[in-house]
Order: C-alpha cells, then structure tokens, then sequence
C-alpha cells in the first residue's frame, strides 16, 4: 500500500506541475523535475524509490518513446540520418573531450575522467523530445535530426559503456574481439528492426513471406482490425513492450527499441477496409498520448527528479567544479552540435541553433554511468558523483528553457 500512497503523491505532483507549466508556459518536464528533487528533499518521497515506482517510470519512458516515435514519419527519419551524422559525431565528441579534460584538471584520474566524458555524452532524447512537444515543434527538420542524432549518439555510448565501464573497473581489458562483438549486437539489432519492418508487419507486396501458406495472406492491419479496432492499443503497446525487451537483450535502452517500434508502424496499417471513414490511428494515436503524456510517463520524470538529493555540505564544496563542467559542456555542446547542423546537415542557422539546444540535456543514460560507477564499483567519489549530478540537472532545466526562448526566432526562420 505505501507504493500505492507514492504513486498518489506523485501523480498529485504531476497535476501540480502542469497547473505550473500552463500558468508559466513552460514546458510541463521542468516541473516535474522540479516536483520530484522537492519531494525527495523535503521527505514526502524516499530517496530509495519502490520498485513498483521505478517499474511503473520505467513503462511511462517507453510509452514516451514509443508515442514519440509513432507520430514520426519513417522517410524522415531515415532521410534524417543522413543528414545528422556529423550532428550525432561532433555532438557527442566535444562534450566527451570537455568532460574528460574538466575531470582531469580536478581530479587527475584516468579512469574517473574517462567515465565523467562518458556521462556527459549521450543526449538525453526523451526529455528534449518531451520538450519540443510541449512547444509543438516536435514535427520539425530540426527535432528529426535531433532525435536521430541522439539515437545514434546513445548507440556510440551503449557501445562506449560496454567498453569502457569494465575497463576502468578493472574487469576487462581491451580487445579487438570485444569490440567487435559490441558493434555486431548493434547492427544486429536494428537489422532485425528492419527485418520486422519490411518482411513481417506488412501483408501487402511482393516479398517471399507472402508464398508462406495462411500466416503469408495476414498482416498487422489483421491484428489491429481484430474485434473492431478494439485491441489496436494493447496490440501497439505490446509491440513496443517486446520492442523495448528485445532492444535491452542487444545491450540498448528498451525506450530505443519502442522509439523503433512506433517508427515502423505506419498510419496505412491503421486504414481498415471495414470502417473506412473511421480514423483509427488518430484515435489509437490520442489514447497512447494521454498514456504517455499525461498518467504515465510523467512518473519516469517525477521519479528522474529524485535522484537530485541536496546535501548542503557537499552542495557547497562542489559549486566550482559544478559551475565549470556545467559551462564547458552548455558551450561544447552548443557550439558543436550547431556547427555541425549548419555545415554537415544544411540545417538554417536558426534550426542548427535549436538542435544545439536541444541536445543540452543528460538524463538515463548518464543516470546508468553514475549508478555503475559510484555505487556499484566506487570509481566516483562522492563529490564526483555529487558534481555530474547537479551538471546533469542544469543540463536538464536548460533543454525547456532555452527552447521556449529560442522558439520565436526559430518560428520565423523556417516561416520564412
């Protein structure tokens, strides 16, 4: 019952904080972030959550996920890729560099610098998605390509955590074989992506699964029609789910694989020829929404906001090294990923600038570093752990913000 009593708090927070983001025209993430280093400071919340909440936050950020990936057009995506690998390279080297050499002039050891790059590295993509969609620019060519710069990023530093965090704990040396065996598990994931994409869910065209007897006539638009459309949201949400496990079994963030699953369902397999005036990926698409938007998914940002416990002490003796690695990483970061937007992607100033800000924030990924390092192995001391912390938070509060204020400069230039 008292997981049940957090839960209500926590949702009590979330209906708080979106009274806040509508009052403030802020986005409703700072918020919660917000509610939830409030609550944990002050006592309401624990600050070792019930595994009933951390499972219930862990579903909210892969129905995020998935809901984002389903209002994604996959041409685009694709298309995207290719016009953000310099966005996803440049963007995740610069802060590495900057969070390696800050660490190194404080601290003067390799392997504390080392993870402290690697923390700062990956985008923190739901947050920053969450946000655009709070502003409406979610549809944009500039949250396209920072989406698809931060899937890759996450993918080089999955790569780099596999290498790496057993390298600076003393487990494992560096191999040739190693690392190859990394890389395969990626390509091998989303290749089975694509496999699913192209031979499985469509029933429609011409492919060898066709000639298959019975299963070869039936598609998913069979499975989302079935009892009348009625079971097309647990259908969806299932594929996400087995998606999401499937992604965590190839070393990756399940909420990659359900970002994958919306991607490739597509809003023709939604078209039933029994109802065909009848918009049932609108509707499916306004339930996973609310899921994901509104009951659940706020909890994993709630639940986000409680790693952030102040010790005053601690808080006190660390402002320099915060205030340093904080500055290092917003201008490495921004100076970086617009450059490369501008000059790799052809992306407009403007928009090269939003994908600058939008590729600020820093939350699982460097969330499962810290963890792996500082509890787990003790590399970080408290006052490393205690620095990445507060950098990651700022980090986080800057994403909303910078957006919203750069919104209207934004809003002209791809008007124009």
């Amino acid at each position: 019952m008292e997981a049940l009593f957090h839960l209500a708090i926590i949702w009590t927070s979330v209906f708080i904080a979106a009274v806040f983001a509508h009052k403030t025209r802020l986005t409703p993430v700072l918020f919660f972030l917000f509610m939830g280093a409030v609550l944990v400071n002050i006592g309401i919340l624990p600050h070792e959550g019930d595994p009933f909440i951390r499972g219930f936050a862990e579903i909210g950020i892969i129905v995020i996920m998935f809901a984002l990936g389903f209002e994604e057009n996959t041409s685009n995506f694709i298309k995207g890729i290719k016009r953000s690998w310099g966005i996803a390279l440049f963007g995740g080297l610069a802060p590495f560099c900057a969070a390696y050499a800050v660490a190194d002039y404080f601290w003067s050891d390799f392997n504390v610098s080392i993870l402290c790059g690697l923390t700062m590295t990956a985008t923190a993509i739901s947050l920053t998605m969450v946000s655009l969609k709070s502003e409406g620019l979610h549809k944009t060519k500039a949250a396209t390509g920072i989406m698809t710069s931060a899937v890759l990023d996450d993918i080089a530093s999955l790569i780099l955590v596999a290498i790496l965090v057993p390298l600076a704990s003393g487990q494992a040396i560096l191999s040739v074989l190693g690392i190859a065996f990394i890389v395969a598990k990626a390509v091998g994931f989303f290749m089975i992506v694509m496999f699913v994409a192209k031979w499985i869910l469509p029933h429609e065209g011409p492919h060898w699964l066709a000639r298959v007897p019975v299963i070869g006539h039936y598609g998913i638009k069979h499975v989302l029609s079935f009892g009348e459309g009625e079971q097309s949201v647990l259908t969806v949400l299932l594929i996400a789910l087995l998606s999401g496990l499937l992604a965590q079994k190839f070393g990756f963030h399940p909420a990659v694989g359900a970002y994958m699953a919306g991607l490739i369902l597509k809003e023709e397999y939604f078209r039933f020829d029994h109802h065909p005036s009848k918009d049932f990926y609108e509707s499916t698409k306004q339930i996973i929404d609310s899921v994901a938007f509104s009951w659940i998914g706020p909890v994993f940002f709630v639940e986000l906001g409680t790693k952030i416990i102040f010790d005053w002490d601690v808080f006190v003796s660390v402002i320099p090294e915060t205030a340093v690695l904080f500055l290092s990483i917003v201008a490495a970061q921004i100076i970086s990923a617009t450059l490369a937007a501008r000059y790799t992607g052809g992306f407009k100033i403007e928009e090269a600038l939003m994908i600058g800000f939008g590729m600020l924030g820093r939350a699982e990924l460097a969330f499962v570093v810290m963890d792996i390092a500082y509890v787990q192995n003790q590399i970080f001391s408290t006052e490393v752990f205690y620095t990445l912390m507060f950098t990651a938070f700022w980090l986080n509060v800057c994403v909303p913000v910078s957006i919203k204020l750069w919104k209207p400069y934004f809003n002209k230039a791809i008007e124009s």
